[in-house]
């Protein structure tokens, strides 16, 4: 009778030799294994493949104590003489400048630095534009919302320029 009984559940669950895996204790199913990390883009940051894609040349103005002024970026060809050329992607976040500075500018790497982030543009009339876009703090335990910004979420174009007020 045993034997009759142990062919007949077979049969109902699938065959012989198929067995299901224990239950759970908890009786919930098993999560879905851990697929790849979702893609780092966004609607307005693109993923740049940095092995790929030519660097573009970024201007940096900085100053101590407050942003330069429209009127010293108007005459072309003389711009502040504090200039750091940087050669950046455009997915670079305000963090990763604000390392960059730090290697170039002793005021930078106080551990209490403020760096204010501006960008520098033309507008319709030709006229030069500073428009500020974040903050972050030189020591990188002070995170901020803003470190994360790249320059594409900052509709920055290239041939602009940076301009950085360290407080």
């Amino acid at each position: 009778m045993e034997k009759k009984r142990g062919r007949e559940e077979r049969e109902r669950t699938g065959g012989a030799g198929a067995a299901e895996p224990p239950p759970r204790s908890s009786g919930r199913p098993l999560p879905p294994p851990p697929g790849p990390p979702p893609p780092r883009a966004t609607r307005f940051q693109p993923v740049v493949d940095r092995e790929k894609t030519c660097p573009l040349l970024l201007r940096v103005f900085t100053k101590i104590g407050g942003h330069h002024t429209q009127e010293d970026f108007a005459v072309r060809g003389k711009e502040p003489k504090d200039e750091v050329q940087i050669y950046t992607w455009k997915d670079a976040t305000l963090r990763e400048l604000t390392d960059l500075v730090k290697e170039v500018s002793p005021a930078a790497r106080r551990r209490d630095a403020k760096l204010s982030f501006a960008v520098v543009y033309p507008d319709k009339n030709g006229r030069m534009q500073v428009r500020k876009v974040g903050e972050t703090f030189s020591n990188p335990s002070k995170r901020r919302l803003d470190d994360n910004k790249a320059l594409a979420e900052l509709n920055f174009q290239i041939g602009d320029y940076l301009d950085v007020s360290i407080e």
